[in-house]
């Protein structure tokens, strides 16, 4: 007996800045797609449903028990969300924040105890992939003492849930996030690229009309800002079976700049102000006003801005009166250090500045080196340049201000020459929820599914067999394991080609890939790797064979492109008995 489909659809977009949760309903076809709010604390001894929860953890002291708990928990010596984000502003020193960014940050240890980022030894932390999972664990808990009312049908772990994550992230931060999942109770996701995600978003707010304001040949430029990360991808409009479709086809690289990044800038401003009178902050106050300027931005660059927003720094030291450090910032500020500073016009051919690399650096996140977004937009539409955008759709919490988005798309039509038009109809704060959730009525057959698969070709580097020369390495060949658009979920054999595979001791296996060749299928084989392939970090591993070290097997290749963005090659040997996997992350953009 087959087991019944889940009633609910879930979208969850585990942001940098905030979570949202999202839901469609299928046992009410009509119903709208609704945001679910999320019960949190939001002052001592105070819940109350909120529509985001903040991707805020606050470490509370021992004294602040008791006023931390929650419907479904008591006893809570932390908080997550709106009250985690407020308190910790005030004592930076035990809250977390930007745990997603964390996670993405192959050069720490993501399953450690490293935040608070520099805290004291002694101090309490949690690691990125720990915070993520709690952020996760919440929304569930919520979930389930609001919807599911003790039927273990209607809990969110028995639903079909769609969890985003940046188009650039990586192979390990994508797992790491399935892991997170996982830890969080929520063993079945689906992971879906955010810009995808706001794209179904745009159709899911405008109904039908979406196919009035674009029509076969246009190309939709999904620029994605939000608290951690720019996100850009290109999409087209084709047609099939003599209707509009969307397909995707390019992804933009891993770029770590965003709200926070903001943030930090009006921050130093101030800073430096306090310091021209006589005032110098240590670590932990420069902190704290971080989480203040959050606040203060969303405000100047805001609906009706107010002219000026004052903000106070608790102090740590003898000579500051009354404990606090007062300070302002006025709506002038905010749109010469965020607007003209992050997005300044600039000339097509600009380019992000990458200067000299220090020897020594502290660990902390690697934030882009260059702050333009523009530089970074022009770039991506530089290597692009067969894809020209012919409208444009904002996502992202800092696009919520209109004159970020203004500026952008007065860069943007000033380098094509031609007028961009900006699609419309999505919140921008809970566009990837809604669209998470609207992907899944789309794989039910219930609404338009973009297609596009891998943005790239990949190709895996075969030694070719001749005889020793001094002095020159054995040449090389790519063959084609993953065509460009190859849909996720795909598993294939590659064709008629059996290879010899090297087990029981150490071997390098190199990947390439290619953003311009599409027409190589499956199995194709190209002489020369490494004239027109860029070649991506190799991986190197011992499949084990015990007992036959050294031994070359023969082998087939099977191709499994999974859908959290990772390609699984299974090398099957001849006899069938024995297999062995190596895994790729196809998603990262960024060429070694």
């Amino acid at each position: 007996m087959s087991r019944r489909p889940p009633r609910f659809l879930i979208g969850i977009d585990l942001g940098t800045t905030n979570c949202v949760l999202a839901c469609a309903d299928t046992a009410a076809p009509d119903a709208p797609l609704e945001v679910v709010p999320v019960p949190q604390v939001v002052a001592p001894k105070q819940v109350d449903a909120r529509e985001a929860l903040p991707s805020f953890l606050y470490l509370a002291s021992p004294e602040e028990q008791g006023a931390l708990d929650l419907p479904w928990e008591r006893g809570r010596d932390f908080a997550v969300g709106a009250y985690a984000r407020d308190r910790g502003a005030e004592v930076p020193a035990r809250l977390v924040a930007s745990a997603k960014s964390w996670l993405c940050h192959a050069g720490v240890d993501r399953t450690a105890a490293i935040l608070p980022w520099g805290a004291d030894a002694d101090a309490r932390c949690i690691s990125p992939l720990d915070a993520s999972a709690t952020y996760l664990r919440h929304l569930r808990d919520g979930w389930d003492a609001t919807r599911a009312h003790g039927d273990p049908s209607a809990r969110l772990a028995a639903q079909e849930i769609y969890l985003t994550v940046p188009a650039s992230f990586d192979a390990s931060a994508r797992e790491l996030t399935v892991r997170a999942a996982g830890e969080a109770g929520l063993e079945h996701v689906v992971l879906l690229e955010e810009p995808q995600a706001a794209c179904y978003a745009w159709i899911a707010g405008t109904g039908e009309a979406w196919r009035r304001q674009v029509r076969v040949g246009d190309v939709i430029l999904v620029c994605d800002v939000g608290g951690g990360t720019t996100d850009l991808s290109l999409i087209a409009v084709t047609e099939e079976d003599g209707a509009l479709a969307l397909r995707r086809v390019a992804v933009g690289d891993h770029i770590l700049l965003g709200g926070d990044n903001m943030d930090l800038a009006l921050a130093y401003v101030l800073r430096e102000r306090l310091a021209a009178r006589g005032t110098a902050l240590d670590d932990w106050q420069l902190r704290g006003l971080v989480h203040a300027c959050r606040g203060a931005k969303e405000r100047l660059l805001g609906d009706a801005p107010p002219e000026r927003v004052p903000l106070a720094v608790l102090g740590r030291s003898r000579r500051v009166v009354g404990g606090a450090l007062k300070v302002e910032l006025t709506r002038a500020d905010a749109e010469e250090i965020l607007v003209d500073g992050f997005l300044p016009r600039a000339d097509a051919d600009a380019r992000p500045q990458r200067t000299r690399r220090v020897g020594l650096q502290e660990m902390g996140l690697p934030y882009a080196a260059d702050a333009r977004l523009t530089a970074h937009l022009a770039e991506f539409l530089g290597r692009h340049a067969d894809a020209r955008p012919t409208a444009m759709l904002f996502n992202g919490g800092v696009f919520n201000a209109a004159a970020m988005r203004t500026r952008v798309l007065e860069v943007v039509r000033q380098w094509l020459g031609a007028d961009v038009r900006e699609l419309t109809g999505a919140h921008l704060e809970q566009a990837v929820a809604r669209g998470a959730a609207y992907h899944g009525l789309a794989r039910r057959g219930r609404g338009l599914r973009i297609r596009g698969g891998t943005a790239r070709a990949y190709y895996i580097g075969v030694e070719v067999a001749m005889p020793a020369v001094p002095g020159v390495p054995p040449p090389m060949k790519a063959v084609c394991v993953v065509p460009r658009g190859m849909e996720e979920g795909t598993e294939a054999d590659l064709p008629r080609q059996e290879f010899g595979l090297c087990v029981g001791e150490p071997a390098e296996f190199r990947m390439f890939g290619s953003s311009t060749r599409e027409g190589d299928a499956l199995g194709a084989e190209l002489e020369r790797a490494n004239g027109e392939l860029e070649e991506l970090a190799p991986l190197v591993t011992t499949l084990p064979w015990p007992a036959h070290e050294g031994t070359v097997v023969p082998v087939r290749l099977h191709v499994h492109l999974t859908e959290i963005g990772t390609l699984e090659l299974w090398c099957v040997a001849r006899d069938g008995a024995r297999r062995w996997k190596l895994e790729f992350g196809v998603r990262a953009p960024d060429p070694i």
